[in-house]
C-alpha cells in the first residue's frame, strides 16, 4: 500500500505537533491559503463522505512553508566579492581576474577539429565509399 499525500501530511502534523492553526500560518508564509474546514476534510478517513485528497501543491507549499517556519526566511549569500572590504580596490581587482572560468565536461569537453580537418574531400578518397584509402570496398577486404 503506497503513501498518498493525505497520509504523508497526516503523518507530519502528528510528528511535528501542529495543531490546524499552526498549518493555516505555515501555508500562509508561502502565501497559500485554506480554510480549516478544508484542513478537517484533508484529515478525514478515505472512505468518509466529506473527504479530499491533498494535492501535490498544497503538499509541495506546505514543506516550503515547513522550512520557513522551523529556519526562517531564507536569507541572501554574499558573493566573494561582497565578503571583500570596499577600502581595498586592488584586492577586488585581484580578486575578479582570479574567477575561474566554467569549463566543459562530457563527451565535447575537448576542442572539435577545424571543419576542414574532418571533411574527406573527394581527391583524397580512394572511390570506394568506406573512406579507409585503401581502394577496396570493405567487404572485399581479407579478415585476419
Amino acid at each position: 500500500m503506497a503513501l498518498t499525500n493525505n497520509d504523508i501530511f497526516k503523518k507530519l502534523r502528528v510528528a511535528l505537533q501542529l495543531r490546524d492553526d499552526d498549518i493555516i500560518e505555515i501555508l500562509s508564509l508561502v502565501e497559500f491559503n485554506v480554510s480549516k474546514s478544508e484542513l478537517g476534510a484533508f484529515f478525514r478517513k478515505d472512505d468518509h463522505p466529506k473527504y479530499m485528497p491533498v494535492q501535490d501543491q498544497l503538499l509541495r507549499n506546505f514543506l516550503n512553508g515547513l522550512i520557513i517556519y522551523k529556519r526562517g526566511p531564507a536569507q541572501k549569500k554574499p558573493t566573494l566579492l561582497e565578503r571583500i572590504k570596499y577600502d581595498d580596490p586592488e584586492k577586488q581587482a585581484e580578486v575578479a581576474q582570479k574567477r575561474p572560468i566554467a569549463k566543459r565536461t562530457g563527451p565535447r569537453a575537448t576542442t572539435p577539429k577545424p571543419l576542414s580537418e574532418r571533411i574527406v574531400r573527394k581527391e583524397e578518397s580512394d572511390g570506394d565509399g568506406d573512406g579507409d584509402g585503401d581502394g577496396e570496398p570493405r567487404e572485399k577486404r581479407k579478415r585476419l
